[in-house]
């Protein structure tokens, strides 16, 4: 990206959310690293909340990223980029309130795994499960006004190339890509990028 010409569609959206909250994580892993700390903080919410920053948000925004860039070529139609984007800063927004708190309930010395804490957790655990709640409801919103619209044929259909610069073999059939790809192998030109008539 470092001196790219970069559009921000959905699916570019969601990769560079990807490095902030990765990122986020692993600046909360450096503190962990520091032995006097990490024995203070182990089994605390502050280890959850760094846990969740770098699985969820290395799985979940790259699927995320994935599926959008890929859905034009799988399903032949085109996703709503206004949805997407709604997508996008709904998850972002509230994952972050969600797992952000619990630096707080951590530093403050909230164990993991319990069923209750004393009410100072209180506060942090409600606006963490009001976070959660809005994090699934984003998901259910993706489902069924992203995912379902798509895979019913419903949109405009999808370029062969619905993105600047797709290169490669994948981006030279049409969309959605036919059982067979190529009833040949394709002859290529040099640089390995374009079909030869």
């Amino acid at each position: 990206m470092w001196r790219g010409s970069m559009t921000f569609e959905t699916p570019m959206l969601f990769a560079v959310g990807f490095i902030f909250v990765f990122t986020m994580g692993g600046f909360t892993g450096l503190i962990l690293a520091m032995a006097p700390i990490d024995l203070q903080l182990q089994d605390g919410y502050y280890v959850v909340a760094h846990f969740h920053y770098v699985l969820v948000a290395g799985s979940l925004f790259t699927m995320f990223a994935g599926y959008y860039y890929w859905a034009p070529k799988w399903t032949g139609v085109m996703y709503n980029e206004t949805r997407g984007k709604i997508h996008f800063w709904w998850t972002l927004i509230s994952f972050n309130v969600t797992f952000f708190p619990m630096h707080f309930l951590g530093l403050a010395g909230m164990p993991r795994r319990y069923a209750d804490y004393p009410m100072q957790f209180a506060d942090f655990n409600a606006l963490a499960s009001v976070g959660a709640f809005a994090f699934g409801f984003a998901q259910v919103y993706f489902f069924f006004f992203v995912v379902l619209p798509t895979m019913r044929g419903k949109g405009e259909p999808a370029p062969q190339r619905p993105w600047e610069a797709a290169e490669g073999l994948e981006w030279e059939v049409p969309s959605p890509a036919p059982f067979h790809t190529f009833e040949t192998p394709p002859k290529l030109n040099r640089d390995a990028t374009r079909i030869v008539a």
